[in-house]
């Protein structure tokens, strides 16, 4: 699939670099969209033209994004929302998910909540533990943290506002969320002055759909399988798609072949329930790419 339909323009991409770089990078990928590094890494080639790749961190794409000097590039919503960012939002990959949370030693709470006394609030991100200070009307004083933030109860902190994960780190340290501050995951963000630019947008749109094409097909399987004419009306009666299945007489009027993009998390369910309403020959196949 061309990813840049516009030759004359070249966009400039950043990706993340750190813990969500990989999952950016195989989803570039599977879009036809290699990344080759160089000797430093932060500056690699990509396989297709008219596209100028840069490695940042994510809250610096952020900014750059904001000021322009970037076009497009992958963040995390978290980060757009500390740094109150305007940017357009383009596409949720789904990918790294996680929620900024606020946390406290289990000790510290009265019946499963924050205690109703002057409270010290660290975090590495000052906007978004300010706001959530002011949403639950409490009397606290903040700490900028650089780092290592679950460490700081209960003797430097009695909250703390950070990126949870798994739970694990929190857990480790004895502490418990009281609080889910917002949702985040990896996106792909647009400068508001590249969306301006005719050619730009036209070449940003055609990367983000490659991109949204690539994601529908990790959620759907090609599901192919052959019926006799008696049982034909209670598969295709059972049988999900995405508008209606491909449906062709099979030689000799033995039947029919049927072919549809199905959801993968149904084919556990699926594939005995086609089985017991005559389903034969069935088979399961990956998509690379789909386009509705």
């Amino acid at each position: 699939m061309t990813t840049l339909e516009s030759p004359n323009t070249t966009l400039r991409l950043a990706v993340p670099k750190g813990r969500i770089e990989a999952g950016v990078t195989n989803l570039l990928a599977d879009a036809g969209i290699r990344l080759r590094s160089g000797p430093r890494g932060y500056r690699p080639t990509a396989s297709v033209p008219n596209l100028e790749v840069k490695v940042l961190k994510p809250q610096n794409i952020v900014e750059m994004l904001a000021a322009g000097t970037r076009d497009i590039g992958f963040a995390g919503a978290d980060w757009v929302a500390e740094k109150g960012a305007d940017l357009v939002e383009l596409l949720d990959t789904g990918l790294d998910p996680v929620q900024v949370v606020a946390a406290a030693p289990d000790s510290l709470l009265v019946d499963g909540k924050l205690p109703d006394r002057p409270l010290v609030v660290a975090s590495e991100m000052e906007r978004l533990a300010h706001t959530w200070i002011e949403s639950r009307g409490l009397d606290a004083n903040f700490v900028r943290s650089y780092g290592a933030t679950e460490v700081f109860p209960p003797e430097d902190a009695d909250v703390i506002v950070d990126i949870m994960d798994t739970g694990e780190t929190l857990a480790a340290n004895g502490l418990v969320v009281v609080d889910v501050v917002m949702s985040s995951s990896t996106r792909v963000y647009a400068s508001r002055k590249a969306m301006e630019d005719p050619e730009k947008k036209r070449a940003i749109d055609g990367l983000v759909l490659s991109l949204r094409s690539v994601l529908e097909a990790r959620h759907r399987a090609m599901l192919e399988l052959n019926v006799t004419d008696d049982e034909f009306e209670r598969v295709i009666a059972i049988l999900p798609a995405m508008r209606e299945p491909t449906v062709a007489p099979l030689h000799g009027g033995a039947g029919y072949a049927i072919k549809a993009a199905v959801p993968r998390q149904d084919l556990p369910t699926l594939i005995p329930l086609l089985k017991a309403h005559g389903a034969t020959d069935i088979v399961v196949s990956r998509l690379e790419q789909i386009v509705p």
